[in-house]
């Protein structure tokens, strides 16, 4: 696993956010494609769960993007001040 985590970390470094953008539309339409394939008596379950999922990866995430606008606002704001 570690060597994974590694990869992981290293494809990151070497990424832009172009990169992030089309590897999050991938695997959106990989749920989507997931989804159609359900039998229709799981898809309220399986879309609850998709749910869940989205809240609880989504508010870490967009925290981090609000602590990196603050931080360079208050950059922005330093630099401007000397």
């Amino acid at each position: 696993m570690r060597i994974l985590f590694e990869l992981g970390d290293q494809y990151a470094k070497e990424s832009s956010w172009k990169d992030f953008a089309l590897l999050k539309l991938c695997l959106c339409a990989m749920g989507i494609v997931i989804g159609t394939k359900a039998a229709p008596k799981h898809k309220e379950t399986i879309a609850g769960i998709s749910m869940a999922v989205f809240i609880v990866t989504y508010i870490p995430l967009m925290t981090k993007v609000f602590k990196i606008i603050l931080r360079e606002r208050s950059e922005a704001r330093a630099s401007a001040e000397n």
